[in-house]
């Protein structure tokens, strides 16, 4: 399969597993922002990996609900993508969202001297 098919139909994938992840009754997954971050198919289109992230909640009990819906999603992607084959789903948990803000935190917590005292201490060193 075409490296850029095989894109279009993961980005694809992505936002049809987003709209149907807002349409879950599951009470472990209803009431909590879920993010698709990436969608991963193999080339022959078997198995897919999801990529997902939450802002809240227990990651464990969002695990558990959505690999628990993992046949109800993977039926809604079935009747909404023309594909030959529906890949099987499996979830995985992406920290990179967290990674971010924790490193825009670390990035804003650092103090810069001001301009005019690196000045001041550079004539009187030299």
């Amino acid at each position: 399969m075409a490296q850029y098919r095989k894109g279009r139909i993961n980005d694809e994938m992505q936002k049809e597993i987003a709209d149907i992840l807002r349409e879950v009754k599951d009470p472990r997954i209803s009431g909590q922002f879920i993010s698709v971050m990436a969608v991963d198919a193999t080339a022959d289109l078997k198995y897919a990996k999801v990529y997902y992230s939450a802002l809240s909640g227990d990651p464990k009990t969002i695990g558990q609900g959505l690999r628990s819906c993992a046949g109800y999603i993977r039926t809604q992607l079935a009747k909404r993508l023309n594909l030959r084959m529906t890949p099987e789903l499996t979830f995985i948990e992406d920290h990179s969202i967290a990674h971010g803000a924790h490193i825009s935190k670390l990035l804003s917590s650092i103090e810069y001297a001001e301009e005019s005292e690196e000045s001041q201490d550079d004539h009187e060193n030299a």
